[in-house]
């Protein structure tokens, strides 16, 4: 196992890591819309969601993987009435690849922030 850390994205804001390999697996932290030195970018689930996949992007390509690996990924929504407006920036993101999803609302989410999204990447 190691840990990856990029300057790409933000540092975590508490105890772990921005993501962990494992074997031939890199288990992703939640990426939430912040920019790489640590601000919070605001704005609607749209201006958020594209912010949290440029985030998650530059981790998987910090540990050697691309988007197109990704084999899961799960969505956290503060709203789940966001979900067409998140899901079109995910498909426009990902494109033709589409990876296994769960997409669940929750309570609430670090800095208050619309979404935040985490991902199972192959290395292989």
């Amino acid at each position: 196992m190691h840990i990856i850390q990029t300057p790409n994205a933000p540092a975590a804001i508490g105890p772990y890591s921005q993501a962990m390999v494992v074997g031939d697996l890199l288990f992703t932290s939640g990426q939430i819309p912040l920019r790489a030195d640590g601000t919070l970018v605001e704005g609607n689930i749209t201006v958020q969601t594209t912010q949290v996949l440029v985030n998650l992007k530059a981790v998987i390509e910090a540990a050697g993987s691309s988007l197109d690996k990704v084999a899961k990924t799960t969505v956290f929504l503060k709203n789940l009435d966001d979900f067409v407006a998140m899901n079109k920036v995910y498909a426009e993101t990902f494109g033709t690849h589409t990876p296994a999803r769960s997409t669940v609302q929750v309570a609430k989410l670090p800095r208050d922030v619309l979404v935040e999204i985490e991902a199972i990447v192959s290395l292989a």
